[in-house]
C-alpha cells in the first residue's frame, strides 16, 4: 500500500513564492510507484488548500482564481489519523477527510521553516520530513547558531546583533559596528533566508540604508564583517544527527557582493521555466582542490550533526582568498530546490533523494515512538487550592 504524503508549501514568509517553486519540483519528481502525493499549498494568510490545480505551477498565475476552484481544509487529528479536514464543514451530509500518512515540507523562511510549522505537525502527532522543531529554530536564528557551532570548532565570523530597542538609536549601533568592525560589513535580518534583507555596507551611509533595510524583514539583525576577497562554495549533506553524508561542492556565481535574490530566482529564470535554486549559474563541481573538497564535505557533515539537523540542508562556505581561511557562513534546514542538483553528481537522483528524506521522517518517527513522554501519577486527585485563598498542591 502506497504511503499518503501530504506536499506542503506556502506559508507566511517572504520565501514563499520560492517555497510553491521547491514543492511542486519535489511533487513532480516523486515516486508514485511507492508514495500517494497530495500538494497543498498554503496561503501567505496560513489556510490551507488542496484540489486538483494546486500542483500545478501555471495556476500561480492567478492566485485567487486558483483558491476558488479550490478546496479549503485543515490539518487535524481525528482518531488518532491525521487528515485534511474540508472547512468549513458541512452541516448536513459527510465531510470527506483525506487521511494522510506523512508531511513533507518544501516551506522556507520565517513562520514556516523555523520551527513554528514543525511544532503544529509534531503535535498533531505525524512523521514530517526535515529538521525537528529544535534544529529547524536553531537554524534559522544565525546568531544562535554560530554560538553552537563555535561550540564545536567549526569555524565562525565575528558578529553582533541588534534587537528593535537598539534600533531607536541607530546611530549607537553606526557608532558601535565601525568600533567593532570597521568597513566593510554584511548586515543580516537574524532568521531570513534566500539573501532577503542582506547587504554589504562599505560606508556609514550604506550601513544606515542596510541597517533600515534588515528590519523591514526582522525584529533582530546581524552584522559582521564582510570579506572583501570573497569566494563562496556549497554542499548538501543528507541524514541525521547519527549518520549523515555529504554532496557534491558547487561555486555560484553572483553579479554583487553577494549571491541576491536576484542571482537565485530571477536572473536565470528568463525562459519562463520555474527552476527555483536549479536555475542559479554555478560550478559544479566547484574548481577547488580534492583536500579543500574533503575538507567543506567533512565540515559540513559535521556542521549538520553539531546542530541536530534532518533529511536534507545545504551548508553554504565562504573562503577569504587573502588568507585562504574556510569560514562557515550558514545552513539552510530546508534549501532551495532541496538541492538536488548537488546530488545528481555523486550518484542520487532527485527521485531517490525524497525517498530517503521520507524513510529518515519514518525512521525518527519510530524513534521517539519508543521514548516516554508520560507516566501513571495520583497527583490530581489529592489536589487542592484551599479554597478561594489558594494554597499549596
Amino acid at each position: 500500500m502506497r504511503l499518503r504524503v501530504a506536499m506542503l508549501f506556502g506559508g507566511k514568509s517572504v520565501e514563499h513564492e520560492v517555497s510553491v517553486i521547491t514543492g511542486i519540483q519535489a511533487l513532480r519528481s516523486m515516486d508514485t510507484d511507492k508514495y500517494d502525493v497530495i500538494p497543498v499549498y498554503m496561503t501567505k494568510k496560513n489556510e490551507m488548500y488542496i484540489g486538483d490545480n494546486i500542483g500545478k505551477i501555471e495556476a500561480y498565475k492567478d492566485i485567487p482564481s486558483l483558491l476558488s476552484s479550490s478546496q479549503r481544509v485543515i490539518m487535524m487529528n481525528d482518531n488518532d489519523k491525521v487528515v485534511l479536514m474540508p472547512y468549513p464543514l458541512k452541516k448536513f451530509g459527510k465531510n470527506n477527510a483525506v487521511e494522510i500518512d506523512v508531511v513533507f515540507l518544501a516551506v522556507h523562511g520565517t513562520n514556516v521553516e523555523d520551527g513554528a510549522l514543525q511544532g503544529y505537525i509534531k503535535t498533531l502527532g505525524i512523521p514530517f520530513v526535515g529538521c525537528d522543531v529544535t534544529a529547524s529554530a536553531v537554524g534559522m536564528d544565525k546568531f544562535i547558531m554560530k554560538a553552537i557551532l563555535k561550540e564545536y570548532d567549526v569555524p565562525v565570523l565575528d558578529a553582533v546583533t541588534y534587537s528593535l530597542s537598539d534600533y531607536a538609536d541607530i546611530e549607537a549601533i553606526l557608532d558601535g559596528v565601525e568600533k567593532k568592525f570597521g568597513y566593510p560589513v554584511i548586515v543580516k535580518p537574524v532568521n531570513l533566508g534566500s539573501s532577503v534583507g542582506i547587504s554589504v555596507a562599505k560606508t556609514r551611509a550604506e550601513l544606515t540604508t542596510s541597517v533600515d533595510d534588515a528590519f523591514r524583514y526582522a525584529t533582530k539583525i546581524l552584522v559582521e564583517p564582510a570579506i572583501t576577497n570573497l569566494r563562496e562554495i556549497n554542499c548538501s549533506v543528507l541524514g541525521d544527527e547519527n549518520e549523515a553524508e555529504a554532496s557534491e561542492c558547487e561555486e555560484p556565481l553572483h553579479s554583487k557582493d553577494i549571491l541576491s535574490y536576484e542571482d537565485k530566482y530571477v536572473s536565470n529564470s528568463k525562459s519562463g521555466g520555474a527552476k527555483g535554486m536549479a536555475s542559479v549559474s554555478r560550478k559544479i563541481p566547484a574548481e577547488i582542490s580534492p583536500e579543500r573538497r574533503e575538507e567543506i564535505r567533512s565540515l559540513a557533515v559535521k556542521a549538520f550533526k553539531a546542530l541536530g539537523c534532518n533529511g536534507v540542508a545545504r551548508i553554504d562556505f565562504m573562503i577569504d582568498e587573502d588568507t585562504d581561511k574556510l569560514y562557515f557562513n550558514e545552513i539552510n534546514t530546508i534549501p532551495g530546490s532541496l538541492s538536488f542538483y548537488l546530488w545528481e553528481p555523486v550518484g542520487v537522483p532527485y527521485k531517490e533523494l525524497l525517498s530517503r528524506m521520507i524513510d529518515l521522517a519514518l525512521k525518527r518517527q519510530r524513534t521517539e515512538e519508543g521514548i516516554t513522554f508520560s507516566f501513571n501519577t495520583n497527583i490530581l486527585s489529592s489536589a487542592s487550592f484551599g479554597g478561594s485563598k489558594g494554597g499549596k498542591v
